[in-house]
């Protein structure tokens, strides 16, 4: 899962961009609200942790202007402002949630699955699917309850499939997820992705759609 992240505090940024690498994330680090505008004019991503006192553009008009847009992305807003009436407007200018600095990881790493639970319509926690399950928690993945070892992009693109079931990703989508923008990556690098799950998985239901990219089968 590719993370944009929109902070001009260069130890609190590093931190968190360190912390999000860590467990699994693709993260792209921006420290001014314009860059971050241009960013999401041309580029996909599947999670947005903004800022709000941001350098050129305000982390506030920002949020306006990309939902202003048609950006459904989901937003947590990270600020150093706790008054109600700050979260009142940073909620209302279309974030979907809120969390204050200084903030543990932790409790960033669980909002964020969280939000990408609610925008898939999962209830549960564990992605369940034919002999699967996955635990975005633990980064884990069983296969017919046995635990199997996957290195974080296998997991991170097993996890974008499995939460679009029964839709084609392009390519250039699943691509997007996977790797930032700074990262150099071979031309057949995603194809390898693929074959590693088919085959550590016995996974039949991974389709390759011809000129546009993959999607899982729903069972």
């Amino acid at each position: 899962m590719r993370v944009l992240l929109v902070e001009d505090d260069e130890l609190l940024g590093d931190g968190a961009r360190a912390g999000l690498l860590q467990v699994g994330y693709s993260v792209d680090w921006l420290k001014d609200g314009l860059a971050a505008k241009h960013a999401l004019e041309t580029e996909t991503f599947d999670i947005i942790v903004l800022d709000l006192g941001l350098p050129k553009l305000a982390g506030l008009e920002l949020l306006r202007h990309i939902r202003a847009q048609g950006v459904a992305t989901p937003v947590i807003i990270l600020t150093a402002r706790e008054s109600v009436e700050d979260k009142i407007k940073g909620l209302d200018a279309g974030a979907d949630d809120y969390i204050s600095k200084p903030f543990d990881l932790d409790e960033l790493y669980a909002r964020i699955r969280a939000l990408l639970r609610r925008r898939s319509n999962r209830a549960q926690p564990i992605i369940a699917f034919a002999n699967l399950e996955l635990d975005p928690a633990s980064h884990t993945v069983k296969c017919d309850n046995e635990l199997v070892s996957l290195p974080r992009r296998e997991f991170a693109l097993l996890h974008k499939l499995l939460e679009n079931a029964g839709q084609v990703l392009s390519r250039d989508q699943l691509m997007q997820s996977l790797y930032s923008w700074d990262e150099e990556v071979d031309s057949n690098t995603l194809e390898v992705h693929i074959h590693n799950l088919r085959k550590k998985l016995d996974a039949d239901y991974i389709r390759t759609i011809r000129g546009v990219g993959y999607m899982v089968e729903k069972r």
